[in-house]
């Protein structure tokens, strides 16, 4: 009664879901998420994530197929033999039945196996190989989530600080044609005005464009339906805050995803070897076996041994069960070098194998430098962009106030209210190369974390 009563409800439930998914399907849903939510659901939908976390069940199961061999093998055969001629001991004396049955069990059990011993470490190195490889990719697409997101916050922030324009520019437009009307301003400055504000208008519309194709991006990363509309929180400075709160220029490359994959690659090689050399081995195993045989008699041959009133009262069949026990050793002696043309042949991919480590590991090396290297210069023209925005402000406050006063002109104002848009447009930018640099150093030192902002806002 329980079990039908949890499956009604879990059915109802499920209606409920597919009806509000439907629901949404039609209206269109906004789905408001934070860095943190994004990654985590990036992790959780994302295709590449369920690859690889399918590959560490598959060899999981792997594992346990090595340890099987292990067990007991136990199997059972029947047979009928029907003879349609009986071979004859004599002219006119046969032996066997007619009709013959034969049931039989066998069970057989390793005693001593090395070649399995030797597989099942290399299923649980293969195992770590899996999980290494998972880890690589949740790694680089926490940094790819991570890039698409500021992309998206970068769009957005660059489409208010042109709608900022706009509107700034609006108001000098009404104020120069106000002046005009009143034959304070020449039709010149008014007719520039109206230039500044159509040049604006083409990168707003650039600006909100960019915003879609981001959000495009980011939710193929995070695997959303189409109908989902995507809104990200806070913005490049909470995150610049939080970067520069926990910087932490390290060189260690131990935890990087490409060297552990060849450490582990080393690895496997190794339990080839020895696999390979425990062929040379002896193998023992226990059997036993046991078996129920039915033989139609032979009506002459009973006459004959037993006289015909003895044969008469015997039954149809004689049934028999032998049962057999034992062991059994193998001992490989000679397979044509064929185990020493393989060992050489793994021997000779370890030693290629060693020669690509220490390349790569000289290639880690360089990346982490060029890594730190382009964050340290991405952070440095990111403070250096946040003064040149004071600046502009500055300046632009101060050409405004002359222009008003009449002690200014329409061409000094235009010019600095573009040199602040680009200002600004540039900071933004800089925030964005120095918060994706961050994200690609984690990703060559093999970090698996991320940014929580939550603590700077």
């Amino acid at each position: 009664m329980k079990k039908l009563l949890s499956l009604i409800c879990i059915g109802l439930v499920s209606l409920g879901l597919v009806q509000a998914q439907s629901t949404g399907a039609a209206t269109g849903r906004v789905v408001e998420l934070s860095l943190d939510e994004a990654i985590e659901v990036a992790l959780t939908d994302n295709p590449t994530v369920k690859v690889a976390n399918l590959e560490i069940e598959r060899y999981d199961y792997v594992r346990k197929q090595a340890a099987s061999s292990l067990y007991p093998q136990i199997d059972a055969s029947a047979a009928y033999q029907l003879a349609l001629r009986r071979q004859e001991m004599a002219e006119g004396l046969s032996f066997g039945g007619k009709n013959t049955f034969n049931i039989a069990g066998n069970i057989s059990l390793p005693l001593f196996v090395p070649s399995v011993y030797r597989q099942m470490k290399m299923s649980r190195t293969q195992m770590e190989t899996a999980v290494e490889s998972a880890r690589a990719t949740r790694i680089g697409l926490v940094a790819a989530v991570r890039s698409a997101y500021y992309n998206v916050l970068l769009a957005e922030q660059s489409l208010e600080v042109l709608n900022e324009a706009v509107l700034t520019t609006q108001r000098v437009v009404d104020n120069t044609r106000s002046l005009y009307e009143n034959g304070l301003a020449a039709e010149y400055d008014y007719l520039t005005a109206q230039v500044q504000l159509s040049n604006l208008k083409p990168q707003v519309l650039q600006a909100e464009s960019a915003i879609e194709i981001t959000k495009l991006q980011l939710k193929m990363y995070l695997s959303l339906p189409e109908d989902v509309e995507v809104e990200v929180s806070g913005t490049l400075d909470d995150f610049r805050t939080a970067v520069m709160l926990g910087e932490d220029y390290s060189t260690d490359i131990s935890e990087n995803t490409t060297l552990r994959t060849l450490d582990l690659q080393s690895q496997l090689l190794e339990h080839q070897e020895k696999l390979i050399q425990t062929t040379r081995m002896p193998t023992i195993a226990a059997f036993g076996q046991i078996s129920y045989i039915g033989q139609e008699r032979v009506a002459g041959l009973a006459a004959l041994m037993g006289g015909g009133q003895a044969a008469s009262n015997q039954s149809k069949f004689w049934w028999q069960y032998p049962i057999n026990i034992g062991a059994q050793i193998s001992i490989p002696l000679f397979a044509g070098f064929k185990k020493t043309n393989q060992l050489r042949e793994v021997r000779n991919q370890r030693a290629q194998l060693e020669l690509q480590r220490k390349y790569a590991e000289d290639g880690v090396r360089l990346q982490v430098e060029q890594a730190i290297n382009t964050l340290l210069t991405a952070r440095e023209t990111m403070l250096s962009n946040e003064r040149t925005v004071e600046q502009a402000t500055k300046a632009y406050d101060i050409t405004l106030t002359r222009y008003n006063a009449g002690a200014g002109t329409i061409l000094e104002l235009n010019s600095s209210q573009l040199a602040l848009t680009q200002s600004q447009l540039s900071y933004s930018q800089s925030i964005y190369d120095y918060l994706t640099a961050y994200a690609q150093y984690e990703k060559a030192i093999g970090v698996e974390t991320y940014v929580d902002t939550d603590s700077v806002k």
